[in-house]
């Protein structure tokens, strides 16, 4: 009943945003007791405005911004929002879809505190925020090449950084990955191969 009850109440909640903000809604869903709404990105700023200050949303808090990557899609990216009511115990995501070259309207003068969420965001997937005050990395380093959430990122990286005893400072080199120091083990127990571990012999002789 609490359950039935939750949902809808998100229901009606999400019925009054896309009703007061027609231009803005694309549309709304329910999953797992939580409210999406997928939103048009050049109305975001006014949208979190309106949020805020709705006397029957009052999402004056905010939880998180990040993002998510579909290099297959033509929008490749969705930006994500996560904000919190306490005073009507309710939390909602909004959603925008963008192409990679798409910029997105900076939140930061309506919620200050996201100015490192979005800092973040463009440092791990490289969106650009426009109308961010300080938009630069926030995680990786300085001359850090690529963005390493994406997921065409290489697992390894671009570039090993290793404290160098001979020159007695920090050194940077581009990532090589020399094939006699990966190991194949093809005498693996997995494999099937009659193969005795080291220290198993030890076991055996106990048996014995």
């Amino acid at each position: 009943m609490a359950d039935d009850m939750q949902t809808e109440a998100l229901n009606e909640l999400g019925a009054k945003i896309e009703l007061k903000q027609p231009d803005a809604v694309l549309g709304y869903s329910i999953a797992h007791d939580e409210l999406t709404v997928d939103v048009v990105p050049s109305a975001i700023v006014g949208l979190v405005e309106f949020l805020k200050a709705d006397r029957n949303c009052r999402f004056s808090t905010l939880i998180d911004i990040t993002a998510v990557d579909y290099p297959a899609r033509d929008k490749r990216y969705d930006v994500v929002y996560h904000f919190l009511s306490m005073y009507q115990n309710h939390r909602i995501r909004l959603r925008l879809s963008i192409r990679e070259q798409d910029m997105v309207a900076s939140i930061t003068d309506v919620h200050p505190s996201a100015n490192w969420f979005e800092r973040e965001v463009f440092d791990m997937f490289g969106i650009l925020f426009t109308g961010h005050p300080d938009l630069r990395r926030i995680l990786t380093d300085y001359g850090f090449r690529g963005h390493p959430l994406r997921k065409d990122f290489p697992t390894t990286g671009y570039t090993e950084v290793r404290y160098d005893e001979a020159q007695k400072r920090v050194v940077y080199e581009p990532v090589k990955l020399v094939q006699e120091y990966r190991q194949f083990d093809f005498m693996s127990p997995w494999e099937g191969a009659e193969y005795i571990l080291p220290g198993d012999e030890k076991d055996e002789e106990a048996k014995a």
